[in-house]
């Protein structure tokens, strides 16, 4: 017996003393990019804008750069968790590879890594760092570099309430030098949580694994194991006195920008993904943020509007539930334009009922819609056996662009810009507003910065994610859904705190990712300040993904032309001007210089055999869509009315030059209050990854009577990229125009 306990007590010994590695930076491998070519392209650019120029704009002599603010390696704990085997996924992509592909696959201007905070640890913020140093050494002239590379993390807060909620938000910095940055990342849990990993004591006995061909289970259970070990940081304590080795925890907006002031670096905190409903609870809304307490005007001065998850621009007037009279969640019935998943939940189990008594079915039916009512976002959890192919397109947004997983429209962009706090006035009387710039990103999770260049190989250029197996498919969505106690019936689902079962539950979003979108900035050079300063200047549009060229100025600001992202105050019409020239018509394969640059392994393992390689045409533009939001004028005001989407729409000549055109407002005077115009540029028709979503198909009077979504996993083969044509786009930053204040003292 003493010897079976020895050798017992020396396995564990021997288990304990495995040890998995901090994740690898990887190695940069290419070089600076010819400056000839880069000219070039630049030269180009901006003579197609001054030949469209019909007037001596604001943006004259400055150039418009592209990038992508919003980028997680597998340094981010749900992109390890895709790279899995088990998820048919492509292993680590590290801050090395999102420096490669930025500057050969992509040949962006600019990009930034901001992983997940929460899964951060102090030596993958420290090689975070150090790698994009390095990426920005091989960039040449700082003046004229041919890349530059930011850094910040992603804020990722989840709650389980409309009150308790409010997002996503990245967080980004314009140095890189140790004295420029944070010590430590700052993540958005809660400041007990990690009292829960008190029972992943027996992590490090797992790791023998990796001598059994599981290492990257293996190395995964290492990096929770680190993350579980970690302290918080104590709390009350100003973050530069606290210690490097711990984890800083803020649970609202208000304690991140309190912590961020006590660094007093130049910060930047754009919010994204707000209005997914994957993450945000049913009836979310902007409104809880709309206060000093939790908005800092100086920073959060963006809002990413479309990425690879979709679109968060668009407001939609569509009840994700109704109230009674008694205060109690009522389930709407279907529209022509709109499936409620508490309703489609009521008809799956009513078709479940058999030889019930119908007054059995249908109180049946009634718990199904409020237990989805009160789901938060896991509606589809009430009747775990359901297929997606079972739910049709409940709860999505039809008519929107590319939209995102279950719209959320109260934490929309425009819903953020027509929203007003008047307990809170600035010092002019004016309401607190949210008056953000709009850029997009791709959020891309396989360190690929920008990869809306081409649609092609959606497995690997969108976060489109599945099962390796058809087989193991069911057994993920078993592992996140669970299972039904009476196939009779539905389940209550509890709401709660995000947890590793939600990573788990992938196909439902699988047709809705894309590849991703770009900011634009109109800067005055190519320089890390240049990019910055055009940044806060709120100078900056979106694409879908394409480099459309856009402008847009108010003509009559008080001093003269004002571009997009102004606020000025007008006593007279405003007068505008916009100009939109397509994107460069792909050419297929890579160039010479990126082929030149990286491995043929290499360049195959990140671009998958295609890069972005301009020819000389150009898509044409279609039309101009004007958007106006008329901000609430008192409190209480209906939002839906205030929007007027579109306002005006203008159809442009076919002309592969571009498109100009101008407008005015005459009923601002007479109206009498501030108002905020933006416009979209609309390109030609192209084929999209996911531009059908779940391929709906209707019966005569408009219901879905079926969907085909676009699989992750081997149910929709991976080289079919689920093309549908769309009409990509780019959308400037909002002009906000103010009504003139009375004069202080004035009756």
């Amino acid at each position: 017996m003493p010897t079976r306990v020895a050798l017992i007590a020396l396995c564990l010994v021997a288990c304990l003393a495995c040890r998995g590695d901090e994740p690898d930076p990887g190695s940069i491998q290419g070089a600076q990019r010819p400056a000839a070519r880069r000219h070039a392209l630049a030269g180009a650019e901006a003579e197609a804008g001054r030949a469209l120029a019909s007037h001596a704009g604001s943006t004259v002599g400055k150039r418009i750069l592209f990038g992508d603010l919003h980028v997680h390696t597998t340094y981010s704990i749900d992109a390890f968790i895709y790279a899995l085997p088990i998820f048919a996924g492509e292993g680590a992509h590290p801050p090395a590879d999102a420096c490669d592909f930025a500057r050969y696959c992509s040949q962006l201007d600019f990009f930034s890594l901001n992983d997940h905070a929460e899964a951060l640890t102090p030596a993958m913020w420290s090689t975070t760092k150090q790698s994009l140093r390095e990426c920005n050494e091989r960039a040449g002239d700082p003046a004229d570099p041919d890349l530059v590379a930011f850094v910040g993390w992603e804020w990722t807060q989840v709650g389980a309430t409309p009150k308790t909620h409010y997002g996503h938000k990245n967080v980004i910095f314009p140095g890189l030098a140790e004295n420029e940055l944070p010590r430590r990342p700052i993540s958005a849990l809660e400041h007990d949580v990690m009292n829960r990993a008190k029972g992943l004591w027996f992590l490090p006995a797992l790791q023998p694994l990796r001598y059994v061909g599981l290492r990257a289970y293996a190395d995964f259970l290492w990096l929770v194991q680190q993350l579980s070990t970690l302290p918080s940081c104590e709390r009350g304590i100003d973050t530069r006195e606290l210690p490097d080795d711990c984890r800083e925890n803020a649970p609202t907006p208000g304690e991140l920008f309190e912590k961020l002031a006590q660094w007093g670096f130049e910060t930047i905190v754009i919010p994204h993904g707000l209005a997914w409903g994957v993450h945000a609870p049913q009836g979310g809304n902007l409104d809880v943020q709309l206060a000093r307490a939790q908005h800092d005007p100086e920073r959060q001065i963006l809002i990413e509007t479309f990425s690879g998850h979709g679109n968060s621009e668009e407001f939609r007037d569509v009840p994700e539930y109704e109230v009674d009279a008694s205060g109690e969640r009522v389930c709407p019935e279907p529209s022509a334009t709109y499936l409620p998943c508490c309703w489609r939940a009521g008809e799956l189990v009513r078709a479940r009922c058999g030889e019930l008594p119908a007054e059995e079915c249908e109180r049946r039916v009634q718990e199904a819609q409020r237990f989805v009512m009160k789901s938060g976002t896991k509606p589809h959890w009430v009747v775990p056996d359901a297929s997606e192919e079972d739910w049709l397109d409940c709860d999505q947004c039809r008519d929107c662009f590319k939209p995102a997983l279950t719209l959320r429209p109260g934490m929309s962009a425009q819903y953020a810009a027509a929203i007003s706090n008047f307990d809170e006035p600035d010092a002019d009387g004016r309401p607190l507003r949210f008056r953000w710039g709009f850029i997009a990103s791709s959020d891309n999770h396989s360190g690929r910065p920008g990869t809306g260049y081409k649609q092609y190989a959606r497995l690997e250029m969108t976060d489109a994610r599945g099962a390796a197996s058809e087989a193991n498919a069911h057994r993920i969505s078993r592992i996140a859904k669970g299972t039904a106690d009476d196939p009779q019936r539905a389940n209550e689902v509890i709401p709660g705190p995000p947890g590793f079962r939600q990573l788990f539950d992938v196909e439902r979003g699988a047709s809705f990712m894309y590849p991703g979108g770009l900011v634009a900035v109109h800067a005055e050079g190519r320089g890390r300040r240049d990019i910055w300063d055009a940044l806060e200047r709120r100078e900056v549009y979106a694409t879908s993904g394409p480099r459309i060229l856009l402008w847009f100025d108010l003509r009559n600001g008080p001093d003269g032309s004002a571009p997009m992202g102004s606020s000025v105050s007008l006593r007279e019409v405003p007068r505008f001007s916009v100009r939109a020239i397509g994107s460069f018509v792909q050419q297929p394969g890579c160039p010479a210089e990126s082929e030149q640059a990286l491995s043929p392994e290499r360049l195959a393992y990140l671009c998958h055999g295609q890069c972005y390689n301009p020819g000389d045409a150009r898509h044409r533009i279609e039309k101009i869509e004007v958007v106006r939001i008329r901000p609430q004028a008192h409190a209480g005001e209906t939002v839906a009315p205030l929007i007027e989407d579109p306002w005006q729409v203008f159809e442009c000549p076919a002309n592969p030059a571009g498109c100009s055109i101008e407008f005015e407002d005459p009923s601002f005077l007479a109206a009498g209050r501030d108002a905020v115009y933006y416009v979209r540029a609309l390109q030609e028709p192209t084929p999209a990854v996911n531009g059908a979503n779940l391929r709906t198909q209707f019966d005569a009077d408009g219901r879905a009577i079926q969907v085909t979504p676009c699989y992750g996993d081997p149910r929709t083969p991976p080289d079919d990229d689920c093309l549908a044509p769309v009409a990509e786009r780019a959308w400037s930053s909002p002009i906000y125009v103010d009504t003139p204040r009375p004069s202080r003292g004035a009756r």
